[in-house]
């Protein structure tokens, strides 16, 4: 499960967990290249009856990745904004539906039909008006850390650091 703290709120979230963005604390009982491995650290200190609301895995040297995903052309435009425009058509149609008693199909195609040309439209529009300003490709960010770190609470930590030792010298095909 991942919370996402509110800059809004005040106290403690449920859980104990504080609100407010907030360094974390702890001693370091592991450091892994992967989020997956930091992962599996802490499923093993879960398996072997570890305390592990005392633990915090912790990105360090964070980068955004922008990974570029093809060439921006008018056909992969219009075809994304009458995507998004049938999703929403086909929504609306089906709560039009639910609330008028006749002609159920009739307001989802409906729906449908008034949504692709609504997204098309306003996909061509947009692309239009910004072509030439700004790049013509599209992509996907992605924040990444350059290590993650283990911390643990200090009352528990040496034993943290004990199980993870044992993690560590179990054959690659032993790990959880």
């Amino acid at each position: 499960m991942m919370m996402v703290s509110s800059p809004f709120g005040g106290g403690r979230a449920p859980g104990g967990l504080p609100r407010l963005p907030t360094p974390p604390t702890g001693w370091p009982i592991g450091s892994y290249a992967t989020y997956g491995e930091a992962q599996q650290a802490v499923d093993f200190l879960a398996e072997s009856e570890f305390a592990v609301g005392d633990v915090t895995i912790v990105g360090v040297d964070l980068m955004l990745v922008e990974r570029v995903i093809g060439r921006l052309t008018w056909g992969r435009v219009l075809a994304t904004g009458a995507m998004s425009g049938a999703w929403f058509g086909v929504f609306a149609g089906l709560l039009l539906g639910l609330f008028v008693n006749q002609g159920f199909v009739l307001q989802v195609l409906t729906g449908l039909v008034l949504g692709v040309l609504s997204g098309l439209m306003f996909a061509a529009i947009g692309y239009s008006m910004s072509r030439g300003r700004r790049r013509d490709f599209s992509s996907a960010s992605q924040l990444v850390a350059g290590r993650y770190d283990v911390l643990c609470q200090p009352r528990s930590a040496e034993r943290g650091r004990e199980l993870l030792a044992r993690l560590a010298l179990k054959p690659p095909s032993a790990h959880p």
